[in-house]
Parts: structure tokens; C-alpha cells; sequence
């Protein structure tokens, strides 16, 4: 006699992996923020844009103010995860210097809405919540860089924290001010590979050209 049994049928329902949810939660709310700050963005319009319901929203942010606190963090760690992968004590300090540079910019590139949502935050907040980032942790590559080729004569005398503020500044107004430029050059993608490639050799050829020790 066949033995005969039941296929067993495991029932399909919707998974939502909860790395790739906050994911989509924290580029949202990148978004958002970027454009209203702190003060005007709503979590209806996060979870609209991030495909979950308001629940979920809170599910893995308690309000409104813990996931700022973790969109203004997350890019932070992201660029000291990518920092921390090269050893700077190794190389020169102008090749040193250039590879941070790439970095900043590279970084900013790919996304192009994070200096408004720093802007955000220094006219709504005053820097509030930008103080509990721990930004300076991932400026530590840059002042030592600065300050190790100021002392083996590579570059000239400084002032490193002013010479870090005055590099970022060449690296990344470039995205701030990307708003208001594409009005006045339509034709031009300034945010295209080609266009961030000239802008990274031309921002290292300024900088060193300013940094630099010369006979």
C-alpha cells in the first residue's frame, strides 16, 4: 500500500528585514530633514517617502528627535568607516592630505543633500545636535595630517584648525551652493562623475598650492 501524507505548505508572508527598514526610515528622513530641519519636517511625510506606516516609523525611532540624532550621526560614521581603512601615518603628508581629500568629496558626491541638512541644523538648532555627533573625532585624520607636514617641513606654517575649516570649505561648498548654481547653468550637471572629478583635482591642486612650503 503507497504511503500517502499531506505536503505541508509553509505560508509566504511579507519580510521586511529591519537593517534594510532603517535603511529606508534614515534616507527618508535624510531627505526630509535636509529640506525643513529639525523643526519642519514630519514623520507622516518620512514614512510616506520610506514605504512604512507611521507605527514602523516608530517601531524603530522612539520620536521625531531620536531619528534626527541618528540621521545627523550616520553620516559621520560612514565617512569614519572609510577613513579608517587607510593608515595616513604611512604615506607623506601631502599625499596624505590628498587622499582625504578625495574622500570628502567623493563622499559628498553621492550625497549631494547632506550639507543642506548640516545648513539645517546650524540656523534651526545652532548646532545643538551637532555637538553630540562627535564630529571632531572624524577631523582628527585631517588636523594630524596638517600637523605632522607642518612639522617635517612639508607644508608651512598654519594654523590647523583654521587651515582644516578653509579646506573643508573648498571641498564641500561646492554641494551647498550646487542649488542655486543649476539654475544658472541648466546645461551643466555639476554633480556628474566627469564634473566631481574636476572638482576633486582642482580643489587638491588649490589646497596644496596653499598648504604647501616653498623654497
Amino acid at each position: 500500500m503507497a504511503r500517502t501524507g499531506k505536503r505541508v505548505t509553509k505560508s509566504v508572508r511579507p519580510f521586511r528585514d529591519a537593517e534594510v527598514t532603517q535603511q529606508q526610515i534614515l534616507d527618508a528622513a535624510e531627505q526630509e530633514f535636509s529640506r525643513h530641519g529639525l523643526n519642519g519636517a514630519r514623520m507622516g511625510a518620512i514614512a510616506t517617502r520610506a514605504k512604512v506606516t507611521t507605527a514602523t516609523l516608530h517601531y524603530y525611532f522612539e520620536n521625531k528627535e531620536s531619528l534626527y540624532k541618528a540621521v545627523l550621526q550616520r553620516p559621520v560614521d560612514e565617512v569614519q568607516a572609510t577613513l579608517g581603512q587607510i593608515s595616513f601615518d604611512d604615506l607623506p603628508p601631502d599625499e596624505a592630505l590628498k587622499q582625504i581629500i578625495r574622500i570628502a568629496i567623493a563622499n559628498e558626491a553621492k550625497n549631494p543633500q547632506r550639507q543642506m541638512l548640516w545648513f539645517q541644523e546650524a540656523s534651526q538648532n545652532q548646532g545643538i545636535y551637532f555637538k553630540e555627533c562627535n564630529v571632531l573625532s572624524l577631523h582628527e585624520h585631517l588636523l594630524k595630517t596638517l600637523e605632522r607636514g607642518i612639522k617635517e617641513g612639508y607644508f608651512r606654517p598654519l594654523k590647523p584648525f583654521l587651515a582644516l575649516t578653509h579646506i573643508l570649505s573648498v571641498c564641500l561648498f561646492y554641494f551647498t551652493v550646487h542649488e542655486n548654481w543649476k539654475h544658472l547653468t541648466p546645461d551643466i550637471d555639476r554633480l556628474s562623475p566627469e564634473l566631481i572629478e574636476e572638482h576633486i583635482e582642482e580643489a587638491i591642486a588649490f589646497i596644496l598650492a596653499g598648504v604647501k612650503k616653498y623654497s
